[in-house]
């Protein structure tokens, strides 16, 4: 295994987190793992070598492939349920009597593989047919990582993934297309717009805000200070009266937000 020297290591991770906001500062051992294979593999003789070319090159596509080899893409469908249970008990029965023209506007922010924003997707869907409504459902999903969201946009899941789906949701929003795997109907994948966005980007490009964002599980690479610069980010972008989730192993002090806690780990402009 190829050997990361503490100069290449402080000038990446430095790099890392001002353009991306991760902290990678404790997982030397993690990134010379991760990517030793790839180096050996492109012929580079060591990292310095490897890093002249990530910092070189214009496209951002050598950092990117960096990033999707160094960042953990876990998720699954109905992961930390009690937030799909409160969205579709408390939010949508709020946005039905509160948004007008179809105008609704959901971000799954840092949506992986896909399983989040599907999820959404299909209470949507079920909350419509039993309200009698029909809603312009279409939401934003975006990712850091090209690769995870090649996925995502496939909609193409094994049986495995799909355990805590129910036989309802397999029935009706999923096509079996082989022995072990199953595909998201081609209806549904419409609801949902992927993008590669960047978190860390100064000014988020939006024209409308949002009336509900999540973003679980992903501010965990952060320091408090990123941390805090994105959930104030999310804030200007919220509409009055929306809501941000977060994941259950992350939390906002309560005193540095002018969102208000409403649920575990949910919180709402008010």
């Amino acid at each position: 295994m190829l050997l990361l020297r503490d100069r290449d290591f402080k000038q990446l991770t430095e790099y890392i987190q001002k353009n991306y906001g991760i902290n990678l500062s404790r997982k030397k051992n993690l990134i010379e793992g991760r990517l030793s294979n790839l180096l050996v593999e492109r012929g580079f003789s060591d990292f310095s070598e490897y890093l002249a070319c990530v910092f070189a090159d214009r496209t951002k596509g050598e950092i990117t492939n960096l990033i999707n080899k160094i960042t953990t893409n876990h998720t699954f469908f109905m992961r930390e349920a009690a937030h799909f249970d409160y969205f579709k008990n408390k939010v949508l029965p709020y946005l039905q009597s509160t948004v007008r023209e179809n105008d609704l506007r959901i971000w799954s922010a840092g949506c992986s593989s896909g399983e989040e924003p599907y999820t959404l997707a299909m209470i949507m869907a079920d909350y419509c047919t039993s309200a009698g409504m029909c809603w312009d459902k279409k939401l934003l999903a975006t990712d850091i990582s090209v690769k995870v969201l090649e996925m995502a946009e496939k909609g193409i899941y094994s049986a495995e993934v799909l355990e805590n789906v129910s036989k309802y949701w397999k029935l009706n929003y999923f096509k079996k297309i082989t022995e072990e795997n199953y595909q998201i109907i081609d209806q549904l994948r419409q609801d949902v717009i992927f993008r590669v966005f960047n978190l860390m980007d100064e000014v988020f490009p939006f024209r409308k805000k949002f009336q509900v964002i999540f973003c679980r599980n992903v501010m965990i690479y952060f320091d408090y200070e990123t941390k805090m610069r994105l959930i104030n980010k999310f804030y200007d972008s919220t509409e009055p009266g929306g809501y941000l989730f977060i994941g259950h192993s992350e939390s906002i002090d309560k005193y540095q937000t002018r969102y208000q806690c409403v649920g575990p780990a949910i919180y709402r402009k008010v």
